[in-house]
């Protein structure tokens, strides 16, 4: 695999997570940072990284409507849920555990 080819795969697999996770709304943020310790905000933030050093002005605003297909404020407003004692609770014991 070149360059390119390798370039256009990662692309691919990075719009392919972004639609999973937009067809799987009901997954929330903090259930991602539980499991896998990142989020849609996360990606967003790697996603306006990437436009940077392409030299491409975005802001985290631009990105997250990129990763979220909306912008994020409506997105939340629609989709997301408050955090549950225990995805709190959860949390928590993970950022612990990162800091031991």
């Amino acid at each position: 695999m070149d360059q390119q080819q390798q370039t256009e795969a990662q692309a691919y697999a990075f719009r392919t997570l972004v639609k999973h996770l937009d067809a799987n709304k009901d997954v929330q943020n903090i259930d991602l940072m539980i499991l896998a310790d990142f989020c849609r905000n996360c990606l967003a933030k790697w996603y306006m990284a990437g436009a940077q050093q392409q030299n491409v002005d975005m802001d985290y605003d631009q990105a997250r409507e990129a990763i979220y297909g909306m912008p994020f404020a409506q997105w939340k407003a629609q989709y997301q849920a408050p955090a549950t004692p225990e995805q709190l609770a959860k949390f928590a014991e993970r950022e612990a555990a990162k800091k031991a």
